[in-house]
């Protein structure tokens, strides 16, 4: 169907395209009896539950809360525990497999007080945090040694499980699904 073309005094009609020349008063079509009103698609309802787990824009003032948020669980508990407690020691692996959960519950947080749709901006935070932990932690590794790439693959799962926290935080904010209509 073609959309309905204006000129000052013309109009082409869009579904059956007689064109009105002057443009009738009511605003339908000499011809066919139609809306001369231009089509605008139709949103259904499949589409916008489709659409309901979709982020739709980028927010970096939320980068910067989940950068602070990521930053300082993952400093107080990887780094600030083992200080305060001496019988932990979160050194190579171990601080790897620490920082992993901390990031997961840093996402859901996140997900569960952000407003609208945010799962990039915990995901992007853990992935700025990630990398100093790495090196701190290989740096500092003294008996349980591990190589770089493992370092680097269990913080590539510490991201990917704060994408899975910051969606579970999400759905907790939004409630249950809508039942669809039959």
């Amino acid at each position: 169907m073609a959309a309905a073309t204006k000129s000052p005094n013309t109009m082409t009609c869009p579904s059956c395209g007689a064109k009105n020349s002057p443009v009738p008063a009511n605003g339908r079509c000499v011809s066919c009896g139609a809306t001369m009103e231009a089509i605008k698609p139709a949103r259904s309802p499949e589409a916008d539950r489709a659409r309901r787990y979709q982020q739709d824009g980028f927010s970096v003032v939320w980068l910067l809360i989940a950068l602070l948020v990521q930053g300082v669980l993952t400093a107080a508990l990887v780094i600030g525990l083992p200080m305060v407690v001496g019988a932990l020691d979160f050194e190579g692996s171990n601080g790897m497999t620490v920082a992993v959960p901390v990031w997961f519950i840093g996402g859901m947080l996140l997900g569960m007080i952000s407003p609208g749709k945010t799962f990039i901006e915990p995901v992007v935070a853990s992935f700025l945090v990630a990398i100093p932990t790495v090196f701190y932690l290989a740096r500092g590794e003294t008996v349980r040694t591990m190589p770089l790439f493992m370092y680097v693959i269990m913080a590539a799962i510490g991201v990917l499980f704060t994408l899975i926290g910051a969606y579970i935080g999400e759905r907790i904010q939004m409630g249950p699904p809508p039942k669809p209509a039959e």
